[in-house]
């Protein structure tokens, strides 16, 4: 929670007046608690994750096949809403239990001993790309070599299969996992976090592009539709 009763006592602590976007987060956490802040960062994640695939997803329903066939990675394959629904309904459900549960209760106490804040000042571009890009780096090495581990035997048998029921892939299958391989492939996510601290909104931002860099890779779509 921010401590300043008012804007101007805000400004006054900075030594300045504050930019458009301060002025926002002041006004949206100056009376939330920073767990509530934290947890809307579950709910940007969820919401991500409702939206995102929905415009790839009523195009390969709504529009002629002979529009999207050159685009798709499996031409051959078409959806049906019924998939679709599916496959929503069925990771919507396991996403909702760990945020609940699990993801509600569990990393907060690592957040706040990693020292990610949520008052004022807001941080910089340069400061949100870099460590932006600290994140990317150790979820991509870490969740490269705990995908390839999810892949063998044991763990493929009984935990990673759940991810490949699609074998044809759409964006809302991103998240459809068993929900132990949605914890171990979440853990990587947040360990960039914890080695470089950040802002709460940085926080919020992070999760925001890793769902959409998910789904975006699991649209079933090559890059070049992103161009017609």
């Amino acid at each position: 929670m921010i401590r300043y009763a008012t804007l101007e006592a805000a400004e006054a602590a900075l030594g300045r007046a504050m930019t458009a976007a301060e002025a926002a987060w002041f006004r949206h956490s100056r009376s939330t608690p920073e767990y509530c802040l934290y947890f809307e960062s579950l709910v940007i994640l969820l919401a991500a994750y409702s939206l995102v695939p929905l415009p790839l997803a009523m195009l390969e329903l709504c529009a002629p096949a002979k529009l999207t066939t050159p685009y798709k990675l499996q031409p051959q394959v078409r959806l049906s809403p019924a998939a679709f629904l599916r496959c929503y309904k069925d990771t919507a459900r396991v996403l909702v239990l760990l945020t609940i549960r699990p993801l509600l209760y569990l990393p907060y106490p690592i957040v706040k001993i990693a020292g990610i804040r949520s008052g004022l000042p807001l941080p910089s571009a340069g400061e949100v790309g870099a460590q932006l890009l600290v994140y990317m780096l150790v979820e991509d090495y870490l969740g490269y070599w705990l995908h390839r581990l999810l892949h063998r035997g044991w763990a493929y048998n009984k935990i990673h299969y759940v991810h490949h029921e699609y074998p044809a892939p759409m964006g809302f299958a991103a998240a459809h996992s068993h929900w132990v391989e949605l914890l171990i492939l979440g853990f990587p996510a947040f360990v960039g976090t914890v080695i470089v601290p950040c802002h709460m909104t940085t926080f919020w931002l992070w999760f925001a592009i890793r769902g959409a860099v998910a789904i975006d890779t699991h649209s079933g779509y090559n890059k070049k539709l992103h161009f017609i």
